[in-house]
């Protein structure tokens, strides 16, 4: 029930905004509106504002909303009200209105991003967690428990400390690290074994990697996944490996079969991979310490199939809670935070879009309705910032797509006006109706395409 109310009120929102930049932009360039609804199909609730020619509509179908003006091309127009048809308007009253929706959107972003900057958030602390054999972290030098103090793409013509970028959180360094391999430049990470230390830097080498898919295994291959936290054993469920063993909340794992356990998360891989590869089941002798008393114990995972592959599980939560800081910003720095969030996430929207397009991207990468309401779900379930942070994400997306110069969708208008600016004429009717078709097959195969996504990762 969460996911569909946290769901449902977003797209409302959502819509609403998007909706009414075009409403009141139209209205200040003197366009009369005939009805403003959110929502398409049979309306469900409906008012008029006393003095006002608007109709405000609720649809009862919460996948869309619309503007309907005043037009020629759509009805006849009293003569007396023809300077308030939207047709009439000059070309820059026109484009202003269509660009409206999509930059509310945008707007609704930044404003949301100021505010969390302005309230704060409690993030991890910037800490590294060990990384496995093999990944670009592990061969850079990295070995776990370095604070990351300052970051920097290679060609941002950063050469030392204090050229690079401050690192505020955990969350900030995976941003980091998501723009600089799309990018396909390497980053510099300043490190040290705590803020006010020495530091000293070291390179990712991001430029040579297969970034088809920005998700959780090209972190995987990065090697940084997930913030340092103590190798402790949580609580032990009853019945399970853990409890057969001896082991109790609270021990802290010092060694495994005699290789020293730096973090929760190499304490979970150690785990994992503790299984044949027919799922037989490997003992391993757990050196821990439990209220500062040493002890050594004999503790046998439990193999279990994920995903088609054999994983050793030992029935407990595994790894403390990541060390936390609040990041926040005062009035006029959290809104150039804001402003460059936004603008951040709308150029990595572009740029993924591109890729796409080009074949240098995955179309996994798309997704659609049933995968939005599962993450309005989750973030709603994690509190108020973490739903607004979701919130500002899906508006920026919004904002994006309608600003691609698609037929239909608001960028496809705005290149029938760039078109008219330039050649003193608007398209024809006939090339009118010819591109919205075009339009529409193009943005249901988009369509068809992420709900396949949304199917695959929800059965996944």
């Amino acid at each position: 029930m969460l996911t569909v109310i946290a769901f449902l009120v977003a797209l409302g929102l959502l819509i609403a905004i998007h909706e009414y930049g075009h409403y009141r932009v139209a209205v200040a360039c003197g366009v009369k509106v005939l009805r403003f609804s959110v929502g398409f199909g049979k309306p469900i609730l409906r008012w008029h504002r006393p003095g006002k020619p608007t109709e405000f509509v609720l649809g009862a179908l919460p996948l869309g909303g619309y503007v309907r003006m005043l037009d020629e091309r759509e009805a006849p127009v009293d003569p007396a009200e023809r300077h308030l048809a939207f047709n009439t308007q000059p070309l820059r009253s026109r484009a202003a209105i269509v660009a409206a929706g999509p930059l509310a959107n945008l707007l609704l972003a930044t404003l949301i991003y100021s505010v969390i900057n302005w309230v704060g958030i409690e993030e991890p602390q910037p800490v590294l967690s060990a990384p496995a054999a093999g990944t670009v972290a592990e061969r850079a030098g990295l070995r776990g428990g370095e604070w990351v103090l300052r970051a920097s793409e290679a060609n941002d013509g950063s050469d030392g400390l204090a050229a690079g970028e401050g690192v505020a959180s955990f969350e900030d360094l995976r941003w980091r690290i998501t723009q600089a391999a799309l990018d396909g430049q390497d980053l510099t990470l300043w490190v040290a074994a705590a803020p006010e230390a020495p530091a000293r830097p070291i390179t990712l080498a991001l430029a040579g990697l297969d970034v088809r898919e920005a998700d959780a295994a090209l972190f995987r291959r990065i090697g940084i996944t997930s913030p340092h936290t103590a190798p402790r054993v949580g609580q032990v469920f009853d019945g399970g490996a853990a409890q057969a063993a001896g082991l109790r909340d609270g021990d802290l794992v010092r060694r495994i079969d005699g290789r020293p356990v730096r973090d929760g998360q190499e304490l979970r891989r150690l785990i994992r991979e503790s299984v044949g590869p027919q799922g037989q089941p490997k003992p391993q002798r757990w050196d821990i310490d439990r209220g500062g008393q040493a002890l050594s114990l004999a503790v046998t995972p439990r193999p279990q199939q994920q995903g088609g592959q054999w994983i050793a599980r030992v029935e407990a939560y595994v790894g403390d809670a990541p060390a936390m800081l609040t990041v926040r910003h005062g009035p006029v720095d959290g809104l150039v935070h804001g402003v460059q969030r936004t603008w951040e996430m709308s150029w990595l929207t572009l740029k993924m879009m591109g890729r796409m397009l080009i074949g240098e991207a995955s179309l996994s990468n798309l997704s659609g309705p049933l995968t939005i309401a599962d993450y309005a779900g989750k973030s709603a379930s994690l509190g108020l910032t973490s739903y607004l942070l979701f919130l500002a994400l899906i508006s920026v997306s919004l904002g994006v797509l309608n600003l691609l110069p698609l037929p239909v969708l608001d960028g496809g208008h705005l290149m029938y006006y760039l078109w008219e600016a330039l050649t003193g004429r608007s398209v024809s009717d006939a090339w009118m109706e010819r591109l919205q078709r075009g339009g529409v097959v193009v943005l249901m195969a988009l369509m068809s395409v992420a709900l396949f996504n949304d199917v695959v990762r929800l059965a996944g």
